[in-house]
């Protein structure tokens, strides 16, 4: 709106006012105050025109339910007092463009002031809504925390590589204190067992695409390693890797899942049935009499009896049984009735004493 358009304005309010007032009450102070009343009138509308180039619609809308609110309340109070209280006519308007000027300004400030607070309120709740919308569109982090048994191990590494576990693993601290004793032991199986688990961390770090977070999280109110696992577990909703039986227990008791590198090793196994036929290198004799042992290619020991004369060759032997525990399986058979009948099992005795020529 333009200056002119805005001084035209305000004149034919104040004009209108006067006319209106004196038409009503004939009277040439009413008439004057009718003018006062079309001025103020015209200036709030310029204002509020004015506002509402840089100001929120709600906060608009809280403005004018502010200033309707204003003049309702300011007439609610002012019109018992007039009836009471005054009798002059002069004081009676007065008193009503004075209440209802303060009062509807007050109500249009607060309007105002409380539709702002609505459009942030109103801002949040968006933004809340979008971040919440992000957070199902993000898939959450896999987060598998190691203990020392399954770094030891040392086939975490072989596992990583093939891709099978994604996610981040987190290797805590106390953890590393834990493997970095063992390595520096004075038992040498102890020692290289430590070494071994530093040198799965260092290739786990390096050789394969998975993340590995080294967290220095600790909870000194425990100085046992398994419950400050199972509190690490806790406070980032993860999952602990371990070979560690009673770990497991204590995790199952508390509600942690746990995920056992054996019990993966032994799902993948192939499965032999009692009655098949296998072909086996037998490595060495067993403890009975006439047994020879020999491995699968996963590592699963074969129990051949009648395999005792056939150590380091391959041999066909059908399965009789399969003993399944919980450190691995153990398969037991026999070596075949063609294999038996080649006579090649039987041992040649040598004589004690060999004639002297």
């Amino acid at each position: 709106m333009s200056i002119l358009l805005k001084a035209f304005f305000v004149l034919l309010a104040a004009i209108s006012g006067y006319l209106i007032a004196l038409q009503l009450v004939n009277n040439e102070l009413t008439a004057y105050i009718g003018m006062l009343i079309g001025l103020i009138i015209a200036l709030a509308a310029i204002r509020i025109e004015m506002l509402a180039k840089d100001t929120p619609a709600r906060t608009l809308i809280g403005g004018v339910i502010g200033i309707i609110s204003g003049l309702v309340v300011a007439n609610l109070v002012t019109y018992p007092l007039v009836l009471q209280y005054f009798n002059n006519p002069r004081i009676e308007y007065s008193v009503y463009i004075i209440v209802n000027v303060i009062i509807g300004s007050l109500g249009f400030s607060v309007g105002m002031k409380k539709g702002e607070e609505l459009t942030a309120e109103f801002q949040k709740l968006k933004n809340r809504g979008e971040n919440q919308k992000d957070k199902k569109d993000v898939p959450l982090k896999n987060l598998l925390i190691l203990d020392t048994s399954v770094i030891i191990d040392g086939r975490i590494a072989d596992i990583c590589e093939t891709g099978f576990i994604d996610g981040t693993l987190i290797v805590p601290k106390f953890v590393l204190g834990e493997l970095q004793f063992i390595a520096d032991s004075a038992d040498p199986i102890k020692k290289v067992r430590g070494t071994r688990g530093l040198d799965a961390l260092q290739r786990l770090q390096k050789d394969t695409p998975i993340e590995v977070e080294i967290s220095s999280e600790d909870f000194p109110m425990t100085d046992k390693v398994d419950m400050k696992l199972v509190e690490l577990a806790k406070k980032r909703t993860a999952k602990i890797l371990t070979n560690d039986i009673n770990l497991h227990k204590i995790a199952k008791l508390n509600g942690i899942p746990t995920l056992n590198i054996n019990s993966l090793a032994n799902a993948v196994k192939p499965v032999i049935l009692p009655g098949e036929e296998i072909r086996i290198l037998v490595a060495k004799e067993g403890k009975e009499n006439n047994q020879g042992v020999g491995y699968l290619d996963d590592g699963t020991m074969v129990v051949i009896d009648d395999g005792a004369g056939f150590v380091g060759k391959t041999i066909s032997a059908n399965v009789t049984s399969i003993l399944q525990t919980s450190s691995g399986r153990m398969v037991f058979s026999k070596a075949t009735a063609a294999t038996a009948s080649t006579g090649e099992h039987k041992k040649k005795k040598e004589p004690i004493f060999k004639a002297v020529e």
